[in-house]
């Protein structure tokens, strides 16, 4: 019976297998509870460790927000202070341009007064005439009666008698009130002239340049000349017959002359010796290619100061060969005075006087800039640059006025607008202005002397001096021989005289003095 289980058997089996499951149940849910607590925590961590990052992230973006806030603002701050300052700079122009129109508006008011004031005294001076003159014939007319009775002349005689009597006794009288309208007249012309001409003259403000006809390249060292020489003097040779040039090397150190009456080619020497300096070969063969690129680089240098002049001034559409003819006068030099800075002076001056008087301004400084552009031709003198300068203009098509401003420089051709009269007026003040040309001191002298000449040669004159430069005479006359009323006569006649027979610049002032003195002595 061993092999059969019994009962109790049975039953311990069954119950050791309920408790077998009951304790596996709780074991495997206490497993999984410890299992949940620790997936609880692992979360938890989990959650407050992303909102750690997250309020880290949130500090971060705050504190980028604030920088990139800043950042912001002073680009914003930065733009409103250029803007503010921009309206600033707009608000000063346009308290500059009012002042400018004020001040206009005064000298016009000043000119209308004074005009008024002159007709005013001229329409006094024209009724005292009127009432002398019937007192003059009031008195002729009774002379007339006095001498037709007690003389018993023909009226004819007595009336000359009577009208030469009295043009004698007003003569003196009509001298002093010609004199007195000439004088406030004269002044009157000159505050007006002056102011226009001052004007003119400060708003241009064009820098005058000196040139000689020599230009000294600087060296390195003295060891340079022997290489600028070279080897039987082969290397200054070929320099000297390429540019038409004279190098003067003597004892003067660590530097060489070039001499030579042609600016440009004085240039290009100057370029092209500058550029063997700093290569360092020095030889037949590179002086020929240095030669040839201080060439083209003096075409383009002279292109651009032509441009440059011509953006300057305002000028625009001026074909390209007139353009570098302007860039030429840069390297001409006539009675001492640069070509283009004269022209450039004559060109300001003319388009403030052409704003004055209401004529165009660009074509006006057009007319003064190319006055003088047939001095930037190759073969230039006296009597032919004008004709070069006229038929430049045409060939690239300049208008008429322009073409006549050039002429109008010629002696006999006759100005055809105003704005060719306002050239030879500034062309006139840029030439006879302190220091601007100069003048050998042979025709200097003669022409002093001939001031003093003409008025020595006018009787009545005991001797007169030239001074001012030759810009004034004082002519000294014998009180016995000359009085007060012939000494107006006089000026006017030497004025005259000094006008046809001198040429000069500017004016000469003719200043007549008659001095009487009475001395006795007491013994």
């Amino acid at each position: 019976m061993s092999g059969i289980m019994t009962v109790p058997t049975i039953i311990l089996a069954i119950i050791a297998i309920v408790v077998g499951v009951v304790g596996g149940y709780y074991y495997r849910k206490s497993v999984h509870e410890r299992k949940l607590d620790a997936a609880k925590y692992t979360a938890k961590g989990v959650l407050a460790e992303a909102q750690k990052q997250a309020e880290t992230a949130t500090k971060e973006a705050l504190l980028e927000a604030k920088e990139d806030s800043h950042k912001y603002r002073a680009e914003v701050e930065t733009e409103l202070k250029e803007r503010r300052a921009e309206v600033q700079k707009q608000e000063d122009r346009l308290i500059q341009r009012e002042e400018s129109l004020d001040r206009k508006d005064n000298s016009l008011e000043k000119r209308e007064n004074s005009l008024n004031r002159r007709d005013k005294k001229l329409s006094a001076e024209e009724q005292n005439l009127a009432k002398k003159q019937q007192q003059a014939d009031s008195l002729i007319e009774k002379r007339q009666a006095a001498v037709e009775t007690v003389a018993a002349l023909s009226q004819e005689d007595a009336r000359d008698l009577i009208i030469s009597e009295a043009k004698t006794s007003l003569a003196g009288e009509r001298a002093k009130m010609i004199q007195e309208s000439e004088e406030t007249a004269r002044k009157t012309a000159q505050a007006n002239a002056k102011d226009l001409i001052v004007s003119a003259i400060q708003r241009s403000a064009a820098d005058m340049v000196t040139e000689t006809t020599i230009t000294v390249v600087t060296l390195p060292n003295d060891d340079m000349k022997g290489r600028i020489i070279g080897r039987e003097g082969r290397n200054i040779r070929t320099l000297e017959t390429l540019t038409g040039i004279d190098l003067i090397i003597d004892d003067t150190p660590e530097a060489v002359v070039l001499s030579g009456f042609d600016p440009l080619r004085r240039e290009v020497a100057k370029i092209a010796l500058e550029k063997l300096i700093q290569d360092g070969r020095i030889h037949p063969a590179r002086i020929e290619e240095m030669v040839a690129k201080a060439k083209k680089e003096l075409d383009e240098r002279v292109r651009e100061i032509g441009e440059q002049t011509t953006f300057d001034l305002g000028i625009h559409s001026m074909h390209p060969e007139l353009v570098k003819a302007v860039g030429r006068l840069n390297f001409r030099i006539s009675h001492g005075q640069n070509a283009l800075a004269h022209s450039v002076e004559v060109a300001k001056i003319t388009g403030v006087l052409a704003a004055e008087l209401g004529e165009d301004v660009t074509l006006a400084k057009r007319a003064g800039l190319l006055h003088d552009i047939g001095r930037a031709a190759e073969h230039e003198d006296d009597n032919s640059y004008i004709t070069t300068g006229m038929e430049l203009a045409k060939k690239y098509r300049e208008s008429s006025v322009v073409v006549n401003a050039i002429a109008a420089q010629a002696d006999g051709t006759a100005s055809q607008s105003v704005i060719a009269e306002l050239v030879g007026t500034a062309d006139i003040i840029s030439a006879t202005r302190p220091g601007a040309r100069s003048d050998t001191l042979e025709s200097y002298i003669h022409r002093l002397d001939k001031l003093e000449t003409i008025a020595n040669a006018f009787d009545g004159v005991d001797h007169s001096f030239a001074i001012q430069a030759g810009r004034e005479v004082r002519v000294i006359v014998r009180p016995e021989k000359i009085s007060d009323t012939d000494a107006v006569v006089l000026a006017r006649d030497i004025k005259k005289q000094i006008e046809g027979d001198l040429d000069y610049p500017g004016h000469v002032k003719v200043s007549v003095i008659r001095e009487v003195r009475s001395v006795e002595y007491a013994k």
